[in-house]
């Protein structure tokens, strides 16, 4: 191997945004993500929203719009029914 081409490598500290720590060799010293081994879905086996800047709420609000209007419709159809 030639000498002085290669990266330093340093022992550092993977940090997720759950909370969970894990130590590992890498060439970066410390490493912050967002989603891990231990809260990502796939390998949990439980669904958990993760909200990037208010997109999921937005979506609920609007489906709550949706769904009223779906209701005044079939109450009115249901009343003029009668």
């Amino acid at each position: 191997m030639k000498k002085e081409i290669h990266p330093k490598y340093f022992e550092t500290t993977i940090t997720c945004a759950c909370g969970n720590v894990i130590h590992t060799r890498s060439t970066a010293k410390d490493i912050h993500v967002e989603i891990c081994s231990a809260c990502h879905p796939f390998f949990t086996g439980k669904q958990k929203l993760i909200d990037t800047a208010g997109r999921v709420e937005r979506f609920r609000k609007k489906y709550e719009k949706i769904q009223k209007k779906k209701e005044e419709e079939k109450s009115s159809d249901r009343s003029a029914d009668q």
